[in-house]
């Protein structure tokens, strides 16, 4: 097991906290020095075998909790949150180790986390709790694309899924969400599933990643689109390659993540977007269930 904070006895110094557990079950000392090296070798260790925990940094004291982790050999490897006492560089860089040390230990890692950031990138597969309940398990993409219910949908993703209160209205062949009270969203759903109609005047809720609106450039496009809507941008935080936009329908406050260049003076401005309707989740909020 990995602990979040630590846990080296003080007055050892690394070589002695990774051969601890190892001298407990009477390992030989050739074989202890042999397994404590190789673990520091993996890690990159090696030079700070002979100092104590109050001398190495936070990055270096997690690697050396790691390697008495390694020493044993186990079948299994527990990590309780270990990287949460690291800062945001740090944090990344021990991430990395430790996808290569499951790469070239190929054993079996369990690994607690409140960052899904480090869910989604370091999970073959994820288990998505709440309050000691399983709520959903897949792989990662597989969990971002197609959540079981609201709190997987608004737990992953950064921004998280938006989602929108409306009501589901039948409307000639097909089926027309549309925000409830004064928002302007109205977006007619593609080849709807036979159990969204069980809700047909119902309260439904809508879930849209921020990736899946689009800035619609030229407001006379598509006018007929059933998936566009006017918002009033009420704020922008340009990202680099992308830019947040935080967006007013009148009912909810929408994100989209856009690939175009606004700037902080659009905030104020009417604009016009689309919803990738195909990309669309439909929730039940009584039982909190994706319908569709």
């Amino acid at each position: 097991m990995v602990f979040q904070n630590h846990a080296l006895f003080p007055h050892m110094n690394a070589y002695e906290n990774m051969a601890f557990g190892l001298k407990l079950r009477k390992f030989s000392s050739t074989e202890i020095r042999k397994r404590v090296q190789d673990a520091a070798a993996i890690l990159g260790i090696n030079e700070l075998l002979e100092r104590r925990p109050d001398a190495l940094s936070g990055g270096q004291r997690q690697r050396v909790a790691v390697g008495r982790a390694i020493v044993g050999q186990p079948k299994v490897f527990l990590f309780d949150e270990p990287l949460s006492n690291l800062d945001a560089t740090m944090r990344v860089q021990m991430r990395t180790e430790i996808i290569k040390l499951h790469q070239r230990l190929q054993a079996t890692m369990i690994y607690v986390t409140h960052d899904q950031g480090e869910a989604m990138t370091m999970g073959d597969r994820m288990v998505i709790m709440d309050h000691g309940a399983v709520q959903q398990t897949a792989e990662p993409m597989a969990l971002y694309r197609a959540p079981a219910n609201l709190f997987v949908a608004g737990f992953l993703g950064s921004p998280p899924m938006n989602l929108i209160h409306g009501t589901l209205k039948e409307d000639r062949d097909g089926l027309v969400f549309t925000e409830t009270g004064d928002g302007t969203i109205r977006a007619r759903l593609p080849a709807p599933e036979p159990g969204a109609r069980e809700f047909i005047g119902k309260p439904v809720v809508l879930g849209v990643r921020p990736e899946d609106f689009e800035l619609v450039e030229n407001p006379r496009d598509g006018e007929n689109d059933q998936a566009r809507f006017p918002a009033i941008i009420d704020l922008v935080e340009p990202m680099g390659s992308e830019t947040n936009v935080y967006l007013q329908t009148g009912a909810h406050t929408v994100v989209c993540r856009s690939q175009q260049p606004l700037e902080h003076r659009d905030a104020g401005r009417r604009r016009h977007f689309k919803i990738q309707l195909e990309r669309a989740h439909l929730f039940d909020p009584t039982s909190t269930r994706r319908i569709v």
